[in-house]
């Protein structure tokens, strides 16, 4: 692979060098090459250079010199996406544009619940700095200590707190947007009313860097939860843990926030693979539940509405075994194992990942009818199934069978990626729940989406940017 740096014309890459100063670029190709392939090493591109503004002015220079030159801008965060949305494509004349030097908190209103922020701010820095203020910002998922949130809003992200706190749209009052001409538009309001016409800012959460640059947003913040109670469940089918979901945000008066599906597979694959991982529980179980609920007061009512869930769930059951966290500690031991997940898939081949959301009632039988069609289109293939089942979201993955040949089973993507969103299709669900779309879901996204929705998508990317310029080739 090439950095394409004949391709970037020379006045161009002069113009760019002089807004961006000689710390907010890069031309080194071993310097560039962390930057040109996605997390998961799927996809890979070329770029004239790696421009790293430094400023919501620098970025709307950039875009300005860009688009009168005719040059493409792939937008980028933490480069820790998993549909290969924030690389460019071999064929793109462009440059990459990284939001990491503008990570500024530019202001904490604890009167207001708001926090505003420039778009390279890690998400977990973020989380902190909420938490200095006696706050809380809840969007959280296994990637928090490099993800940005540029990029958890460019990609509506989820993580595990969706089923109390909403996705990442839910959680974002107002945006500072770079449009691909170059303009800049402020939208940094933190109204939490505003019914002036079009909500504009939602044009670009989940847009995934094709419509324009989030360079700033105003998020919501809310009161830090005082008592968190954090229980490893054994179930007794993914049927119980539906059953048990609806019973725990009952009893607990719906004080539930997390809420994992976790099948044994996978628990398998992280104790064998990463270390610093136990059981919870004393005996081996198919199916399981990593549950958390969060109080604003001391533990006195919050862990004892939790412990009559789960004996009551016990006795009619619902659940086979349960701990409850004693300690920070255990509780932080219960979501290693489930951040480790991700990483655990790595070391047994590239899976053939399923980001798909149905409706939380039906969990259990996409479960049923995606195993047993996966099972006769792909016999010996590994299913590992986890996720957000509290929201309906579950990742079903597949993996080669021990010892089989990793690029023959690399050849079925597309054939079994076809058999589970037909699944998913039918049951009236989403072929992406919190991913995005980016590359890898472009082809299946043309298929599924109606031809109306998608005709409106397209409207919208030719209104915003008719040179199509702005992460070409994503999305749609």
């Amino acid at each position: 692979m090439t950095n394409a740096t004949a391709d970037l014309p020379a006045s161009t890459r002069a113009r760019l060098l002089d807004i961006l100063g000689p710390s907010g670029a890069i031309e080194a190709p071993e310097l560039m090459a962390r930057y040109l392939v996605d997390w998961r090493g799927l996809y890979r591109g070329p770029a004239g250079l790696v421009a790293r503004p430094a400023s919501t002015a620098e970025v709307a220079a950039t875009m300005k010199a860009c688009a009168e030159a005719g040059i493409a801008i792939v937008p980028q965060g933490g480069n820790t996406g998993l549909v290969g949305g924030s690389v460019p494509r071999p064929e793109d004349r462009c440059i990459l544009l990284s939001l990491e030097r503008m990570n500024r908190v530019r202001r904490i209103d604890p009167l207001d619940f708001t926090m505003t922020v420039e778009a390279g701010c890690i998400l977990q820095n973020i989380q902190r700095a909420a938490e200095d203020a006696d706050r809380f910002f809840p969007l959280s998922l296994a990637a928090e200590g490099s993800c940005m949130i540029g990029g958890n809003l460019s990609t509506n992200a989820g993580g595990i707190q969706v089923l109390r706190y909403g996705m990442a749209r839910d959680l974002a009052l107002g945006l500072e947007v770079v449009l691909p001409s170059g303009e800049i538009w402020n939208g940094l309001s933190g109204l939490r009313k505003d019914n002036t016409g079009y909500d504009l800012k939602q044009l670009f959460i989940g847009a995934e860097g094709t419509l324009g640059i989030i360079t700033a947003a105003v998020l919501k913040l809310f009161p830090r939860p005082r008592a968190i109670e954090t229980a490893f469940i054994a179930v007794r089918d993914p049927a119980a843990a539906i059953e048990l979901l609806s019973r725990a945000r009952s009893g607990t008066g719906d004080a539930i926030t997390a809420f994992e599906l976790i099948d044994r597979n996978i628990l398998d694959l992280v104790f064998a693979n990463v270390a610093g991982n136990a059981d919870p529980l004393a005996a081996r179980h198919e199916w399981y539940v990593l549950m958390e609920a969060f109080g604003a007061e001391g533990s006195g009512g919050l862990r004892p509405a939790l412990e009559r869930v789960l004996e009551a769930a016990l006795e009619d059951g619902l659940i086979v075994d349960a701990v409850l966290a004693e300690s920070r500690a255990q509780r932080q031991s219960f979501w290693k194992i489930r951040e480790d997940m991700a990483d655990a898939q790595k070391h047994e081949g590239v899976p053939i990942r399923h980001d798909v959301a149905v409706p939380v009632s039906r969990v259990p039988e996409f479960l049923d009818r995606a195993i047993i069609a996966c099972r006769s289109a792909l016999p010996g293939a590994r299913i590992v199934a986890f996720g957000h089942a509290g929201d309906g979201n579950i990742h079903f993955n597949l993996l080669p069978p021990k010892g089989g040949d990793a690029k023959l089973f690399q050849n079925e993507i597309a054939r079994m990626n076809r058999v589970v969103h037909d699944v998913v299709t039918d049951m009236g669900g989403s072929i992406s729940a919190e991913h995005g779309i980016g590359r890898l879901r472009r082809d299946e996204l043309a298929h599924y989406k109606p031809a109306l929705a998608l005709a409106v998508m397209r409207s919208l990317k030719q209104a915003l940017d008719p040179q199509n310029l702005l992460n070409p080739g994503k999305v749609i």
